[in-house]
């Protein structure tokens, strides 16, 4: 079917909705010549229904044709345009909350479709929309100019954009109907903003709040508090109250919507689903139980098996889980939320990054288990040295003092082996010792691993004093004096479970291996359960510190230059 009989077969399909079939047949013949001309039926029929805005006037982004790369729309995309048509069209409420998966193309379907929309027939004089970063601003503002000068909107809208009398730059359009949107950053300050126009000054009738926290703004309690305050103290406060005359609504309060998928329990977008003033939609990659999903079926226990094989280079590996996925995909593969989302991808995260996978993709902070990890993987002492690696590290946290209930000072020796992309704690270690002891333990170590080129200690409680020892000690030492050790010694401030959190997929997933022997410092590894209900998290914080410091040390590459002469030249 050509282009021109596909958009007036969906022309008739939408105007049925509204008017049934007779009527719907007799504008079709009446306006046959302007269906989708200036102001025409199509026109007119994009102002009551949305969906058909999107698939029509839009259809460049998101009607999969042979000179664009748009895929096929998922239930969960037009389940979305549904709650828009009712948000904004019908005017059924003011607030909703969008939590999806990464990925799934929420800034598209929502943000940028909804902006051409509300200004197209002007039922928004002035719209922001604010992203985490600078260049998301600038990304989106590009991207809505283009899809508001695609041909079909500028053959029944006009156009819009005429830089002599209008602003046009990389964060605000503002449109020949007196319209305009703007893109804000998260850092930017949105208090007060307001759009003097021909039709006087409006305040933002549409707020969109899209992806706008990061790590940063979870990694303490502080943090989370300061982004609430700023969305409940300033964002929340920019838009306007509905106006109502003798009992009939003349004027629709500002729309908000929050789009984000949740890093923490306790971040904005978790909070803010709590809040009784949102309506929430939530959707997940997947709808059944992951954990029991993948635990049942032989085929991905066997998958798993191979993923986390150490023996094997990572490149063969690769080829290897591509060919056993391809062989038995018929028992492996799984209904997604959308096409994009491949079964066999999906499953290497959930395997290697759960708590990730949850985060991201089931948008679940809370189903991560009350004990942290779920095992360690250990291998002899024979089996891990028996490796060529890449990185060695001597990561330190000392204790504060040596009586029974004080903190262990934690030393472990770890070292990253590129062949198979593992990390292996080769020795893990807990003691109560004293300054001068636990300096010694470390020159033992030191002296014990060759390949040690750097030591990390943490400095919030020597100060450095220990460092300054430990090199005095092999100054003085015939056999270490000459050794190119390399030291880190930094103030720690992040939040403790915020920073293991980063290695909880890693242990769970026997990526990170530990020394068989070391059971003291595996089994207080295994007790963690948060900071607040665990009584000692030595190890693990030196595990999690450890995989940060180690990936600062650069591989330097010897160049070995040969003599011509040996080649005959």
């Amino acid at each position: 079917m050509d282009e021109g009989k596909q958009n007036r077969k969906l022309l008739y399909i939408h105007l049925v909705k509204l008017y049934g079939s007779e009527k719907s047949k007799e504008l079709m013949m009446k306006y046959k010549d302007t269906l989708f001309s200036f102001h025409g039926i199509s026109w007119s029929l994009g102002k009551r229904d949305f969906k058909y805005f999107c698939l029509y006037f839009l259809q460049n982004t998101f009607v999969p044709k042979e000179n664009n790369t748009a895929r096929n729309l998922a239930p969960v995309h037009l389940e979305i345009w549904h709650e828009l048509q009712k948000m904004f069209v019908e005017d059924l409420w003011d607030k909703e909350e969008f939590i999806l998966p990464r990925g799934v193309s929420k800034s598209t379907i929502i943000n940028k479709a909804l902006s051409c929309w509300l200004h197209a027939y002007n039922m928004s004089g002035y719209t922001i929309v604010i992203g985490n970063k600078e260049n998301d601003a600038v990304q989106f503002i590009a991207d809505t100019k283009k899809m508001l000068e695609n041909p079909y909107i500028v053959k029944a809208f006009g156009k819009f954009f005429d830089k002599r009398d209008r602003t046009v730059n990389k964060q605000e359009l503002e449109l020949t109907n007196n319209t305009k949107i703007q893109a804000f950053s998260w850092g930017s300050s949105v208090r007060g903003t307001t759009y003097g126009s021909a039709n006087g000054i409006v305040r933002p009738a549409c707020i969109i709040l899209d992806d706008v926290i990061s790590e940063d703004d979870i990694l303490n309690d502080a943090a989370k508090e300061k982004v609430l305050n700023k969305f409940y103290k300033e964002i929340a406060e920019v838009g306007d109250t509905e106006v109502v005359r003798d009992g009939i609504k003349i004027k629709s309060a500002s729309k908000f919507l929050v789009i984000g998928t949740p890093l923490s329990s306790t971040d904005m977008i978790n909070t803010i689903s709590k809040d009784v003033t949102f309506k929430v939609f939530h959707r997940r990659v997947v709808d059944f139980e992951v954990d029991e999903y993948f635990d049942n079926n032989v085929y991905w226990q066997h998958y798993k098996t191979l993923l986390f094989n150490d023996r094997i280079d990572k490149e063969d590996k690769d080829i290897m889980l591509k060919e056993y996925y391809t062989k038995y995909k018929n028992e492996m593969i799984f209904t997604t939320i959308w096409e994009k989302y491949e079964c066999d991808i999906l499953a290497q995260k959930f395997f290697s990054k759960r708590t990730a996978f949850m985060q991201e993709l089931m948008c679940d902070c809370q189903n991560v288990g009350n004990k942290w990890f779920k095992g360690v993987r250990t291998q002899s002492v024979e089996d891990i040295e028996n490796h060529v690696f890449t990185k060695t590290m001597l990561q330190c946290d000392p204790a504060s003092s040596t009586n029974d209930k004080s903190d262990y000072s934690s030393i472990l020796v770890g070292s990253t082996c590129d062949f198979n992309g593992f990390t292996y704690i080769r020795k893990g270690v807990l003691f109560k010792l004293g300054f001068i002891d636990l300096c010694k333990k470390i020159i033992e170590l030191i002296r014990q691993y060759k390949d040690i080129t750097h030591v990390s200690i943490e400095k919030n409680l020597y100060m450095g004093t220990d460092i300054l020892k430990i090199q005095e000690l092999l100054s003085k030492d015939d056999e270490l004096k000459n050794r190119n050790i390399t030291f880190l010694n930094k103030m720690q401030s992040k939040n403790k479970d915020e920073k293991v959190a980063t290695v909880i997929d890693p242990i769970n997933t026997g990526q990170i291996i530990f020394n068989e022997e070391d059971k003291r410092f595996t089994e207080q590894i295994l007790d963690f359960s948060g900071q607040k209900n665990t009584a000692h998290d030595d190890a693990i914080d030196s595990v999690a510190q450890f995989t940060i410091d180690v990936q600062t040390i650069k591989i330097v590459s010897v160049v070995t230059i040969m003599d011509r002469r040996l080649f005959g030249l």
